[in-house]
Formats: structure tokens, sequence, C-alpha cells
């Protein structure tokens, strides 16, 4: 799963990737100091985890992941090929959710490419862009679909669809923020709408308000307005700390997080909801050669989260030996949670929870 950051030149997308990456990718006080995408994968953050590799003192410890890429600064007109314009257009139609960073705060060292800081502004400008490309990509299959419409009339329900966002595009929507069914979702799925792809908007706010956004950042307030016509989350987050918070070992960073007031760091934050936006979840296996969070969509049955080890977990399920992970860590070890009848035998109709603890048992 790829997520991509996007914002204006200036807002802190490169400072925010090299802190939840490490990379090292350029940052600079100019517009267009990121030119070709910049990834990076970094690992979720899961207590549970740390909880097992605790209790079993693995040889292996393996966490889920979450690949981020870097993307070059937009600005108005992109759409019609200004600045990066459709090359960084093909770059978020690549990503399966964007991470949209606005800055909400003031610093005259920092220039803004607009001249002043007005994150909804800036909001506005990028969602613009977007749907002009949006427009174009479907007005074309529309097209396309409609030529195909003479021979094969299946393809109605589909050209409705179309022509339903196409309207709401040209009023100024993003795809994301209209009233669309699951079925009329599913008929949208091969078009990669940029503005249909599940969002999270990122407030780059002040080093005075990394411990918490004030009640008197009007930046941040218009940024949580704006986003609820998208149902999307806003997370506030201090790019300049969190990079300098990176660069700390673990012990340090505890410390810094504690002196500072800050309970979870932002980018802890940022990489869960990252995770949980595109409705992943994640099983656990556990035991002295390794411990390891496996990434599925949430709705995944048995036989096919065995098969995410391997296909012949799959081919050859038979059952699944299943202990949620609190009553795991309150027996203390597999073997009480099973005297106390607390692992359960499930078969291939059984839907995977977020944090079960399984081992799969198959026979190919």
């Amino acid at each position: 799963m790829k997520l991509g950051i996007i914002g204006l030149p200036n807002v802190g997308k490169s400072t925010l990737f090299n802190a939840l990456t490490g990379a090292g990718a350029p940052s600079a006080n100019y517009p267009f100091c990121t030119i070709d995408p910049n990834v990076g994968v970094v690992q979720v953050p899961d207590k549970r985890l740390d909880k097992l590799a605790e209790m079993y003192s693995p040889q292996l410890y393996t966490p889920a992941t979450v690949e981020f890429v870097d993307i070059a600064g937009l600005v108005k007109g992109a759409s019609k090929g200004e600045g990066l314009g459709n090359k960084f257009l093909s770059h978020i139609r690549d990503v399966d959710a964007v991470i949209h960073v606005l800055r909400c705060f003031e610093d005259s060292d920092i220039i803004h490419v607009d001249g002043s800081v007005d994150p909804t502004r800036d909001l506005d400008t990028i969602n613009m862009e977007l749907i002009y490309s949006d427009i174009e990509h479907l007005e074309k299959r529309i097209d396309k679909t409609q030529k195909l419409l003479k021979g094969d009339k299946s393809l109605q329900a589909e050209l409705d669809v179309f022509q339903k966002v196409l309207d709401g595009l040209n009023e100024g929507k993003t795809a994301r923020s209209m009233e669309l069914t699951d079925d009329e979702t599913a008929l949208l799925s091969d078009v990669n709408l940029l503005t249909l792809k599940p969002i999270i908007y990122v407030a780059n706010v002040s080093e005075d308000e990394a411990a918490g956004v004030s009640d008197s950042n009007e930046y941040y307030k218009k940024v949580v307005e704006a986003a609820k016509a998208e149902k999307a989350e806003v997370i506030p987050v201090c790019a300049g700390i969190e990079a300098e918070i990176a660069e700390l070992d673990p012990e340090e960073k505890a410390m810094f997080l504690e002196e500072m007031g800050i309970k979870e760091s932002g980018l802890d934050k940022l990489i869960k909801a990252s995770y949980s936006l595109l409705g992943y979840i994640s099983y656990l296996t556990a035991g002295p050669k390794e411990v390891r969070a496996w990434t599925i969509t949430r709705g995944t049955k048995a036989p096919q989260a065995a098969g995410k080890i391997h296909s012949d977990f799959e081919r050859g399920f038979i059952r699944a030996e299943v202990v949620s992970y609190d009553d795991l860590i309150s027996c203390g070890s597999m073997n009480a949670a099973k005297e106390k009848g607390l692992v359960r035998s499930e078969g291939k109709d059984y839907v995977m929870q977020d944090g079960d603890v399984v081992l799969f048992r198959f026979n190919v």
C-alpha cells in the first residue's frame, strides 16, 4: 500500500517525509526542491507487537509497514502543465491514498508560493487542480464508453455513474465528497480518479504547538471545518519537531516526548491513521522464531488471511487456533490461555479481527 504526500511547495511535505522515513529527501526553502518522488517504507507502531516480543524474545521482529511517497509540490495551473503539472498528477494516480499537508503557522523566514499563509486557500487550490484533471480524465472515459454502448447496453449503468460524478466535479466537488452507493463506487474503481482517493489532511503547526494545537490557531480550525465536507481526518503535526525526534534513539525519543508533554508523536498518529484509512487491520503471529504483524483488509476470512503467510496455508487450510491479544497478555502465555478455554478453534468462515493472535493448521 502506497500513500502520496502532497501539498503546495514549501508547506513541509519533504520535512514530514524525512521525519516519517529518515530517507533524507531534499528539503529547502524554495519551490520544487522535490522533483522526482522520494519513496520510503515506514513501520506501523504497534505496542501489541512490542509486548509479544517481550513474551517470546523472538529471533525476528516484523511489524506491518506503509509506503510513503513524497510528491513534488503542486501550483495553480498544474492541470494545464504549470510547475511540474502533469508529471505531478501522474505520480498521484500511482498511490492508493493521499496525505495532504497544509501549512498552519506563520514564519517570515519560510516563503509561501502565494505570498501569504492561508491553508483553506491552499486546500482549494490543490483540490481544484485535481478536479480539473479528473474532469478531463472522466470526459475521455465517457466518450469511450458511449462508443462501446452501441454494442453493449449493459454499460448504461456505468455511463450514468460517470455522468453523475462529472456533473459533481463541474460543480467544484471532489468525487469523495459525493453521495455514492457501494455499487456506484465499484463502477468507478478502474477509472482511478484523483479526488476519489482516500485522504488525510495534515495541519503542519508551529513548534510551540507540537504538544497540542492552541485554541487560537484559526488556520487549524478552518482546515478541520473544510475537511468535514469530505468526512476526512485532520491530524496536527509539527513537521520540524517530528524531524528532530526522528533522529533520536528510542530512549532519547521517549524522554524528549515526555519533556514536551507529548503522549504520542504526531507521526505515530499519522502512520496508524494511514494504515486504517485503507481499511487495513493486523493479525499477529508469535513464537520464539518470529513475532509478526500481518496486514489484511477488514472482513478477510481465516483461509485468505492464512494465504498471506503462504499459499499452501490457504490451499490446505484446516482450522485457525485464535486467541485475542488482550486474553493472551492477561493469561501470560498461550498454554495458560488454552487452560482457561480462551484459545478458539475457528473454521473457514471465521472473519479475522484486529489483534487476533493466530496459529494456522493446514495440510497439503
